[in-house]
């Protein structure tokens, strides 16, 4: 899609009222800068996370989660513990974030190795 192509879409999402005036300025200005758009905080946080290769028992999504969060692994260990009580509900989130969920490299004397 060609610039003049986009910056019409915007005018148009402008015209319609789906853009106010400073969200259409900010849009043209990526557009004609041709920078990214900056990530929020959030999104950063998600597509950051990953399982911890030092904190671990099973696949390391507990000490994962708790890297990302701020809490100590217990806590999450205890959670999904938990959770496999209620008819294992925990297993099954536990056995899908293992598997979705990129692992993290490792650290060996402060440098991270390739896992």
């Amino acid at each position: 899609m060609s610039q003049s192509d986009e910056l019409a879409k915007l005018a148009e999402l402008h015209r319609s009222g789906a853009l106010t005036d400073d969200e259409f300025m900010r849009a043209k200005a990526r557009v004609l800068n041709g920078t990214a758009p900056q990530d929020a905080p959030a999104m950063r946080a998600v597509n950051g996370f990953r399982r911890s290769a030092d904190d671990r028992w099973l696949g390391g999504v507990c000490g994962g989660i708790a890297q990302s969060a701020g809490l100590p692994s217990w806590v999450l260990r205890l959670f999904f513990t938990v959770m496999v009580l209620f008819a294992g509900t925990g297993v099954v989130i536990y056995l899908l974030l293992w598997f979705f969920v990129p692992l993290a490299p490792a650290n060996v004397g402060g440098y991270a190795r390739p896992v």
